[in-house]
């Protein structure tokens, strides 16, 4: 296997539907944006792409089939080049991306576009669209009563009861997020809140509120990714992927979300989230004071918190201190979503694990302005989907 290189990066600054950002734009006009864009900051042309790997889902997938990649290629112009469709929920980005730098480290191809797109319906995320009652998704949600907000308000309370979080401390993440996003030209939210703002927004599900949960966004990101051979004719200073991992649900896991196990009794909590990161460390070689930084998955400021605790990025029941510190910060010596998060984008489900990848790039070339990490030389992007799937990349200067 050889190194593999992001030679570019691209994205759509992520709104709604109807707003002055993404106004009524299709994904794949959407997708035109960041391609473009990515495109341009490597340097090369769409027909010195080799093959294309899409993250694709069923709110806005190609042809009514999930394939994005399909729909971009018709648009951009039909060359002729291979496209890999990828499905795996909200780390359907992630997947593309594992896709694209298996490929280019495998030999296979040595320039690739890695792309997610979205156009995201209106409301909290519905993990089934389908009323068949074979469907555990449908199941859970019409028989235990469980939809997102709920599943990570549980979460929230068991952190609670073992941790002593409080209220306040869970909205200081978003607070912190918010003040991350000012300046940050693709993010939806570029103002700050205050705690009492945060405070007095509607509980969604208590305890969380509505500010401390991501909304959803339309939005696109893409990345132009490359043998090292091929970069030297690009840049003096290229971006490594030191590697990119996938897992998936284990038995052990105790979380009521899947059908992992017929009974859920197990000690893991997202044992999918760990395993990614866990294996990404141990191909990489680096290990987790090794971070600068970190980009991760917050649905909900919980994440924020226990996260960085199971990956070993702190110690357990540390986070809040850290938080409280200003350590979680882009100055802080444990940075975690300089970019704003998922809280000051929204989510465009299968764009996210691209945007980890633009966000990374940007912070190791220094290119992050004011949330920019000082010194930053190792960026860890994080994804959690439906179905138990996750993923993890590693990017080094």
């Amino acid at each position: 296997m050889r190194e593999v290189v992001v030679l570019g990066v691209g994205m759509h600054r992520f709104g709604r539907t109807g707003d002055a950002v993404v106004g009524n734009r299709s994904v794949t006009e959407l997708c035109r944006v960041a391609v473009d864009r990515a495109l341009a900051d490597a340097g090369v042309t769409w027909r010195q792409i080799e093959a294309v790997s899409a993250a694709s889902s069923r709110f806005s997938g190609g042809k009514g089939w999930g394939l994005n990649g399909n729909d971009i290629v018709e648009d951009l112009g039909s060359t002729g080049v291979p496209v890999y469709n990828l499905s795996a929920g909200c780390a359907a980005g992630g997947n593309a991306f594992n896709v694209g730098y298996s490929l280019v480290a495998g030999g296979v191809y040595d320039l690739m576009l890695v792309v997610g797109g979205e156009v995201m319906p209106k409301g909290m995320i519905q993990t089934s669209g389908v009323a068949d009652i074979n469907d555990p998704e449908y199941l859970r949600q019409r028989c235990v009563g469980m939809p997102g907000p709920a599943f990570w308000a549980a979460l929230a309370r068991r952190r609670m009861h073992e941790h002593g979080t409080t209220e306040e401390q869970l909205a200081k993440v978003t607070v912190k997020a918010r003040k991350c996003s000012v300046g940050n030209p693709h993010a939806r939210f570029q103002s700050e809140v205050t705690l009492g703002e945060v405070l007095a927004s509607p509980y969604v599900s208590n305890p969380l509120r509505l500010f401390e949960i991501c909304p959803v966004s339309n939005g696109a990101a893409a990345a132009v990714i490359c043998s090292p051979a091929l970069a030297r004719r690009y840049t003096s200073q290229p971006i490594t992927v030191a590697t990119s991992a996938v897992a998936t649900i284990a038995f052990d896991d105790a979380l009521p979300r899947s059908l992992a196990g017929p009974v859920f009794g197990g000690p893991g909590l997202h044992t999918e989230a760990k395993a990614a990161v866990m294996r990404a460390f141990e191909r990489s070689g680096i290990g987790p004071r090794d971070v600068s930084f970190t980009e991760l998955q917050d649905n909900t400021c919980y994440y924020e918190l226990a996260f960085p605790e199971e990956w070993g990025l702190c110690e357990p029941g540390e986070a809040e201190r850290l938080l409280e510190a200003g350590e979680t910060t882009p100055g802080g010596r444990m940075p975690i979503n300089p970019s704003g998060g998922f809280v000051s984008f929204g989510e465009a489900t299968t764009a996210m694990g691209v945007f980890q990848i633009a966000e990374l790039t940007w912070q190791l070339r220094g290119q992050a302005g004011a949330r920019q990490v000082p010194g930053a030389r190792v960026g860890l992007a994080q994804t959690n989907g439906l179905g138990g799937n996750a993923t993890a990349a590693i990017l080094k200067r």
